[in-house]
């Protein structure tokens, strides 16, 4: 029995992601960014695949990049992320044991081209950060070595060194190690804007995302798994060494899944899905983590991932169970999030997860929808953060949509600007 988790995009079936709509192609200079769509495949190699689309700037519709889909370099990719200067894509193979991080240059054009893949130490990578130089790659591996789902145990944060040309260094040493021990089950890494911190949430708990629940047994926990859910959190020096910030780990409702820092370091924020809540935290000096005592904050029904507009302005949740988006806005003094007067935006498909608003203006919000094969879109209003449906969205897909990321399309300045009567 494997046990069922959540990474940085929600696991999925192994089946291959292709567009199955038609609308009028986007030429380059309506392009303001590309998405790039990680999904299980059924082909003959058994790796996953990457489609690449540009975004329109008017509409917020998506079509394929020329030479989508090409190969993840391994099965089930969950996870990816985006360099910050936009010109390189990093994938988490969950299914690979060789190629579990692959490297692709991203072109000028949107298509992508493979560079490299990078074993790590442990097996089953679920979520990926990178920090604001790019220098930094985190990866988090599910199990530390020696574990698996048949004898499960703590995960493992590792630090790649990121090279000029986009190629990973050897794993930086932390306390004698190439990884930090973890606890059990964790599902997302963030790190924070200055680059002096990185948190992970564990669950320290087999979640449940299918539905039906499996009838099978899984095996028992470790009994060295706490009872409640944590996030563990590291300073990380120049180089990427990692120490455990004093007090860490710290009590994270009962299953956290998503996480998130706000641009200014202040604000970290986490979902627990078994709780359907928000749990908010001030970073305080150092790094411990004190949550805030007006929360936890509502969501829908069993979050499992969060985003931050590039304004640092707006919050979104995605609740798989309920199908539908939460929006909040965010005090810019107290980091506090208040839901909008339209808070619940519906998917159209069910099982939200991986979840983005675009780069480039952050007009537009992208989420992969796991249980329908599909990719779902909204257009995000700048002046209020409040969601509204884009033409054609849901998007179907020929397989499970596993998780999205974006890079910017030319030079562009995240502002607020005047909304457009219909759009």
């Amino acid at each position: 029995m494997k046990l069922t988790r959540i990474g940085q995009g929600l696991l999925a079936a192994t089946v291959s992601l292709g567009l199955a709509f038609s609308m009028a192609s986007c030429s380059p200079s309506q392009t303001i960014d590309y998405l790039f769509v990680t999904s299980n495949s059924t082909n003959a190699s058994g790796n996953g695949e990457i489609t690449a689309y540009h975004v329109d700037s008017d509409s917020g519709s998506i079509n394929p990049v020329a030479g989508s889909p090409i190969s993840s370099q391994g099965p089930n990719p969950v996870a990816e992320v985006a360099s910050p200067n936009g010109q390189y894509l990093y994938v988490a193979n969950h299914g690979s044991a060789t190629a579990q991080i692959a490297q692709f240059t991203v072109g000028t054009d949107g298509q992508l081209s493979f560079g490299k893949a990078y074993a790590t130490p442990g097996s089953e990578p679920v979520s990926l950060a990178i920090n604001a130089a790019g220098t930094l790659l985190f990866v988090l591996d599910y199990y530390g070595p020696g574990f698996s789902d048949i004898t499960p145990g703590p995960g493992i944060l590792v630090v790649f060194p990121v090279n000029a040309d986009g190629s990973l260094g050897s794993p930086v040493p932390s306390g004698g190690q190439t990884y930090s021990t973890l606890q059990c089950f964790p599902t997302g890494v963030a790190v924070s804007a200055n680059g002096d911190y990185a948190y992970v949430s564990n669950t320290n708990a087999v979640v449940v995302t299918t539905s039906p629940p499996s009838t099978a047994t899984p095996p028992p926990l470790p009994a060295s798994c706490p009872a409640q859910g944590t996030i563990s959190g590291f300073t990380v020096n120049s180089a990427g060494a990692l120490t455990a910030i004093p007090g860490s780990p710290f009590s994270a409702g009962t299953t956290p899944t998503g996480i998130a820092i706000d641009l200014t370091s202040r604000f970290l924020y986490t979902t627990d899905s078994v709780q359907s809540q928000l749990i908010v935290y001030s970073i305080l000096g150092g790094g411990a983590l004190l949550p805030k005592t007006n929360g936890p904050f509502t969501t829908g029904t069993f979050p499992v991932n969060l985003t931050i507009d590039p304004r640092d302005e707006y919050l979104y949740v995605s609740n798989f169970n309920s199908s539908t988006i939460s929006a909040y806005t965010i005090s810019q003094s107290t980091g506090q999030p208040s839901a909008l007067a339209s808070s619940s935006f519906v998917t159209g498909d069910p099982g939200p997860s991986c979840i983005l608003v675009d780069p480039a203006f952050g007009r537009f919000l992208y989420v992969s929808l796991a249980q329908t094969n599909a990719v779902a879109a909204a257009q995000v209003n700048p002046n209020t953060g409040e969601l509204s449906g884009v033409q054609n969205s849901p998007y179907s897909v020929t397989g499970k949509a596993t998780c999205v990321a974006a890079v910017a399309h030319g030079n562009h300045a995240t502002q607020h600007v005047t909304a457009v009567a219909g759009q």
